[in-house]
């Protein structure tokens, strides 16, 4: 048990200290995920005010008013932050059409815990940088939370929504890029995937908004968990029984993944073929 630890304990360092090496590079790229908050602002304005004739304070549109929108993109922001998994499902499917799998095969390494320290730290390396940026335009964008900042308990909802969308997504696009064991190239799949993710994550509005029968189709899939559900538990929009009820069905949407990309990875290397050096 100590020796996998610390065996652990290496991965996560060297690909945090590999991360960090780009730093300079790094912090650029994050520095410009902030630009499309201006368009979205600007968006958003233009929407509220033809909805209210002008008068963008009176406009309310499926329970938001402007500043609850502004709000909650910016808490859709950071959801996003923590479950996108930028590469990872065409880097495990390139891995296994090029044969780079066999490395994990023939050492000692869990190749889904692998890729989930490396994803680990490459979240804490992001929020390194990105902390500060964050924290600024969360100040400057204060007075849009017009309706305080939430309680202990529903903090706390917060912060594990947060964590399990981070899981969640990972062993989602785990299990896609998998899938490579039986069809050698999946961009046509992922790309549909993130599609469908960016739309139904609830990145572009709120899911709240989608009348029946859309709403039913929303509810039954796992990718509002990626950044609806963390931003409208911070918002107050889902509190009591409503809340505990979405954080089970996203804990077992998370441990649905898991086994599926544990089955997944079994089965496909005992159909895997690798020939050469």
């Amino acid at each position: 048990m100590l020796a996998r630890a610390v065996t652990w304990w290496t991965v996560f360092r060297i690909a945090l200290e590999e991360r960090l090496v780009y730093r300079g590079d790094f912090a650029l790229g994050t520095l410009m995920r902030f630009l499309p908050i201006i368009t979205q602002i600007f968006l958003w304005w233009a929407v509220f005010e033809s909805v209210g004739e002008g008068d963008r304070s009176s406009a309310d549109i499926a329970g938001y008013h402007f500043e609850n929108m502004v709000a909650y993109y910016l808490l859709t922001m950071l959801g996003r932050a923590f479950s996108s998994m930028p590469g990872l499902a065409s880097g495990i499917a390139l891995q296994i059409r090029d044969g780079e799998i066999k490395k994990f095969l023939i050492q000692p390494v869990d190749m889904v815990g692998f890729l989930l320290l490396t994803r680990v730290a490459h979240k804490a390396a992001y929020y390194a940088v990105a902390l500060l940026p964050f924290a600024l335009v969360f100040y400057l964008c204060r007075g849009y939370f017009i309706d305080g900042w939430p309680d202990a308990t529903t903090m706390a909802a917060f912060v594990l929504s947060l964590a399990m969308a981070f899981l969640l997504g990972f062993f989602l696009e785990v299990s896609i890029g998998l899938i490579g064991f039986w069809f050698l190239e999946v961009t046509s799949l992922l790309f549909l995937y993130m599609l469908l993710s960016f739309f139904l994550s609830g990145h572009m509005f709120p899911l709240d908004m989608l009348p029946q029968p859309w709403n039913f189709l929303v509810e039954s899939m796992p990718l509002k968990y990626l950044a609806y559900f963390p931003s409208a538990v911070f918002l107050g929009k889902i509190t009591g029984p409503e809340l505990v009820r979405g954080l089970v069905i996203e804990a077992a949407w998370l441990v649905f993944f898991v086994v599926l990309s544990r089955v997944m990875f079994h089965y496909g290397v005992r159909r895997y073929s690798g020939f050469g050096g």
